[in-house]
């Protein structure tokens, strides 16, 4: 499917695809048909153009229209040098997925050198962007200084009622076990790149976060690993798991990530997760 994809890409592109490769558990491991996104990251020729954008949308949405489960799920990064090595803005590639890129990107098409030199995001940049990005997909709250349903992932259908999911796991449940997992083993990764730096199946953040100690969630985030590739027999059992540990798990996270935001002078953001803290523990019915 993304030697299709890569294909589609070049037919538009031409010579300006420099390179295309496979990401995420594509290309690090740990891939599961039943919840896995499809992930592609493209290297275009400088110097960006206007209308790359949709460009590579038009292609994506081409592609997902195929109509299989795993079309559906493509997603695509993209970038030129310049706005990869950090000398212009635009692009799609996030800092975690460019260092998947760096580290462990599968070559599919093109040039293989269109990645090297690339700089390594900092684990400051890593924490930074992580927190954004869960502030507007998971948590489904505005930036600091933005505008609700401003940010690029105000649409994503994850965001939309993300904090009555948490305090109502039922309503998670019904949504599938793609959305159940992704809500569940989001926080851990993150959690293990801020702490650790590196990118990380989802076993292995689960591996780490399972010996942390201390850390509320164990057997849910271990369940949700499990069910990755073997949905829950017992929805009723699964429920009660989620009711009783979903909810910890995320005021743990987000705990964690203000004192981390703090510490390096991000108060805007750390603001952002009081508030996620704050509605996720509102008493229902509570004034907003």
């Amino acid at each position: 499917m993304l030697a299709e994809a890569s294909e589609a890409y070049h037919a538009v592109l031409g010579g300006r695809l420099l390179a295309a490769y496979a990401l995420g558990s594509l290309a690090h491991g740990g891939f599961s048909e039943l919840v896995s996104d499809v992930d592609l990251g493209l290297i275009l020729g400088d110097p960006l153009q206007r209308a790359d954008g949709e460009t590579i949308q038009a292609v994506a949405d081409a592609e997902k229209s195929k109509g299989s489960p795993l079309h559906q799920r493509l997603s695509v990064f993209w970038g030129t040098p310049a706005t990869l090595g950090g000398r212009q803005d635009g692009g799609r590639f996030p800092a975690l997925d460019r260092l998947d890129l760096i580290e462990n990107g599968r070559l599919l098409l093109g040039r293989d050198d269109a990645r090297r030199g690339l700089p390594v995001p900092s684990t400051r940049e890593l924490l930074v962007t992580g927190a954004e990005f869960a502030l507007d997909y998971v948590a489904g709250l505005p930036r600091p200084g933005e505008k609700p349903g401003a940010g690029p992932g105000s649409m994503q259908p994850a965001a939309e009622n993300a904090v009555e999911e948490i305090r109502s796991p039922e309503e998670l449940l019904r949504h599938g076990i793609r959305r159940t997992t992704k809500a569940v083993l989001f926080p851990v990764r993150f959690l293990y790149t801020a702490a650790t730096g590196q990118v990380g199946t989802n076993q292995a953040a689960a591996a780490w976060y399972l010996t942390g100690g201390q850390a509320p969630g164990t057997e849910l985030v271990a369940a949700a690993v499990a069910w990755r590739t073997a949905p829950p027999q017992d929805q009723v059992l699964a429920s009660v798991l989620l009711r009783e540990q979903l909810m910890p798990l995320y005021l743990y996270y987000i705990d964690d990530h203000i004192r981390r935001l703090v510490s390096i002078g991000e108060t805007g953001l750390a603001a952002g997760f009081r508030e996620w803290h704050v509605r996720l523990t509102r008493p229902p019915g509570g004034a907003p």
